[in-house]
């Protein structure tokens, strides 16, 4: 099964980047290839991530990076990485059901 990244979840990456680059791009490019690892990592298990409460959708699912949620769908072929953002802030459904 293979992972692909949304245009939502790209975009979320470059302005996390962004945001972090300010105080120390160094850290910056080595958290984004954490939050990466982690999303491509979900195509070895990728129901061991939990439900997101949000939806309770058994198809949608997150995992965690530090205080990052990564927010993907299962598909029979394939793994979509909906969304990446800070976890205090709230889930939009826009966001997901595009």
């Amino acid at each position: 099964m293979k992972v692909v990244w949304s245009k939502e979840a790209l975009r979320q990456l470059i302005a996390i980047e962004q945001f972090i680059s300010r105080d120390n791009p160094d850290r910056a490019v080595k958290f984004i290839n954490r939050l990466i690892d982690r999303g491509e990592k979900v195509k070895d298990f990728p129901y061991k991530g939990r439900i997101v409460p949000e939806f309770s959708r058994n198809e949608i699912r997150e995992v965690f990076e530090k205080t990052y949620r990564i927010v993907y769908r299962i598909s029979k072929d394939q793994i979509e990485i909906l969304t990446v953002f800070e976890g205090h802030q709230l889930l939009k459904a826009k966001d997901v059901f595009k």
